[in-house]
């Protein structure tokens, strides 16, 4: 037999020993020998395994336990530096805004830019009209080209069906496919035109607008700061208050190149936005007004000449691709 060793605690080869020793042991000595042996503390055993691979955050410093007690954890100073920052800027702004709606604090305003960006805002709320109105036009006039095409094939199959009739359905047949050809074209220059429009208006002008955004909220931290400048320069002055007016100068000045540099961002963007809105809205204006003269007028020349003046790629709707933009719908 294989003997078996058992290592660890030596109160186990003592259990052992003395089960051995009892085992022939009259009853009443051995009730005395058990009564007489000293009892031993019991020991805690966790319910749960201890967590293993737990890492503390960087910055982070463990402090001994006191009384039993785990410490607090502490974070990195930044951070609670940048929390602290965030707070004391949100309520200036917060502050800022409430008493310039309630008369009690005055208002950095450039009426010039003021002007122009009113300007902006509503030149875009039009485009988007615009926009909004060429989509559903487009949309319909898909529709009416498709139904175009189906009418001028069912002339064609009854022109082969009834010889009574053959020249008039012929006749019918190929003005409508004719006219289906020339929609094509002009349905080109139509979605042409839209894709240019939403460019200007949902990209362009959007991007400006999220600058001019940024420059607003710029200019409510920069009277913020300018009001609590102000408010300081008129308390005594006592040694606190000399160090609180230099921490403000510092804020101020910081808060007021931000706003400048932002300012003129924004005139410089308002600018070549504008230029290129002219630019870009003179072309499609032009393409949109020959290609629907062209195609009303019956000229496939004229709207194939104006869709390669503008470089209007010719793309004819198919059936699968309405039917998916309705299924889209």
């Amino acid at each position: 037999m294989s003997r078996i060793t058992i290592s660890g605690d030596p109160t186990v080869h003592e259990y052992i020993n003395r089960n051995a020793e009892t085992d022939n042991m009259h009853p009443a000595i051995l009730r005395s020998e058990i009564e007489a042996r000293p009892l031993r503390p019991r020991t805690y055993v966790p319910n749960s395994l201890p967590l293993t691979n737990t890492a503390a955050p960087r910055g982070y410093t463990p402090s001994p336990t006191q009384n039993g007690e785990i410490p607090h954890q502490k974070f990195p100073s930044s951070k609670i530096d940048v929390i602290k920052n965030w707070s004391v800027s949100t309520f200036k702004c917060t502050k800022q805004l409430i008493n310039e709606k309630l008369g009690k604090s005055s208002k950095t305003v450039d009426i010039e830019l003021e002007t122009e960006i009113e300007q902006l805002r509503e030149t875009q709320k039009k485009y988007g009209n615009i926009l909004k109105l060429a989509k559903s036009m487009a949309t319909q006039f898909q529709c009416f080209i498709l139904t175009q095409q189906s009418l001028g094939e069912a002339f064609a199959e009854l022109g082969q069906k009834s010889p009574e009739l053959q020249q008039e359905f012929v006749q019918n047949s190929e003005t409508q496919k004719c006219l289906s050809k020339n929609g094509e074209s002009l349905l080109n220059a139509l979605n042409f035109f839209v894709s240019s429009v939403n460019t200007l208006c949902n990209k362009t002008i959007e991007d400006t607008l999220i600058t001019i955004k940024q420059y607003e909220c710029a200019r409510i931290e920069y009277d913020a700061y300018r009001s609590d400048l102000e408010m300081l320069a008129q308390m005594p002055r006592t040694d606190s208050n000399t160090v609180r007016v230099g921490d403000a100068q510092q804020n101020y000045q910081q808060h007021k190149e931000e706003f400048e540099k932002l300012r003129s961002d924004v005139i410089v963007k308002l600018k070549f936005l504008d230029e290129n809105r002219v630019k870009v809205m003179h072309k499609q204006l032009l393409m949109f007004h020959n290609a629907t003269l062209a195609y009303f007028s019956n000229n496939h020349q004229a709207l194939e000449t104006t869709l390669k003046q503008f470089n209007v790629k010719p793309k004819s709707p198919t059936a699968s691709s309405v039917a998916a933009s309705w299924l889209e719908k």
